[in-house]
């Protein structure tokens, strides 16, 4: 059984450790707070995107853009995988690679070429002992996510897909859904597709007067200008959800922490009180005894 100066400095060190786990708690919740503005203030334009995209490709008959073909027999692909760079979150990383790791397993059972594009050094890590043959760029999550990031991921796997290296690219990532909950998920970046393009397709028939706007010059140079534009919006988009998830996870990771230690320091309080009352029982019996002895 550990002497009262040995569990008086084991409290003393949880004591310590529940200080750092307080205040990273807090401070992920501040990240968290900002991470949640910026990605709400962004998803506004992405919607806008996709739906401005919906209504010029609505008045064409056929793809007007290489980013919107569809191959039929898709070969190659490319996965870009998002995770963060630091650790102590809980469970954030572990799942995103998991999910990637299956993912990538079953397109390469149904005869793929598979290529991987990693952001975060976590994904990177965890790739690098298993395939490491495969992987391409790596894109670290250091700092604040920035849209220059997003635009270089963007411009890179569109030139690949138009000069024909790659037939899909699939993103995934960790979706924000609640301050306790992150889900991995996976979203097929290219071809690009807006929402609701099929719907008017038939409507149109290709008259650019079934259009509700007038476009100048035309829809096929607006989508050149539009459609690598929304692809590098997805990515970033992506990316803030990932930033978002991984401050909500760590602040959860770092609450629980801090509930332990408390739960540990009551236990090691207890057990130095029960130490101590049975010191001070054993020396009162010893005096005794000595007294009845003389």
């Amino acid at each position: 059984m550990p002497n009262l100066k040995d569990i008086q400095r084991r409290i003393g060190t949880i004591k310590k450790t529940q200080q750092i786990t307080r205040a990273m708690r807090m401070v992920s919740a501040a990240k968290l707070r900002r991470a949640q503005e910026t990605s709400g203030r962004a998803r506004p334009y992405a919607e806008q995107m996709r739906a401005t995209l919906t209504e010029v490709v609505r008045g064409l008959t056929e793809d007007s853009h290489p980013l919107f073909e569809v191959r039929e027999n898709v070969r190659k692909i490319e996965v870009i995988v998002i995770s963060s760079d630091r650790g102590l979150c809980g469970g954030f990383n572990s799942n995103v690679n998991k999910f990637a790791e299956a993912l990538i397993a079953r397109r390469e059972a149904e005869g793929c070429e598979v290529s991987i594009i990693t952001a975060g050094r976590r994904v990177r890590e965890f790739f690098k002992r298993r395939r490491s043959d495969q992987l391409r760029e790596h894109y670290p999550q250091q700092g604040w996510v920035g849209y220059a990031q997003a635009a270089d991921i963007g411009k890179t796997v569109s030139g690949r897909f138009e000069a024909g290296e790659v037939d899909e690219v699939i993103l995934v990532f960790n979706e924000f859904v609640s301050a306790m909950t992150q889900t991995p998920n996976e979203i097929r970046l290219l071809p690009f597709s807006a929402d609701s393009i099929g719907e008017g397709e038939g409507e149109g028939e290709g008259d650019e007067e079934s259009l509700p706007h007038e476009i100048e010059p035309s829809p096929e140079k607006l989508l050149a200008v539009l459609v690598p534009k929304a692809v590098e919006v997805e990515v970033y988009q992506a990316l803030l959800e990932n930033q978002t998830g991984e401050h909500a996870a760590r602040m959860a990771a770092m609450e629980s922490a801090t509930r332990n230690t408390e739960e540990l320091v009551e236990t090691l309080t207890l057990q130095f009180n029960r130490a101590r009352q049975a010191a001070i029982t054993r020396e009162l019996v010893e005096i005794v005894s000595g007294a009845e002895a003389l």
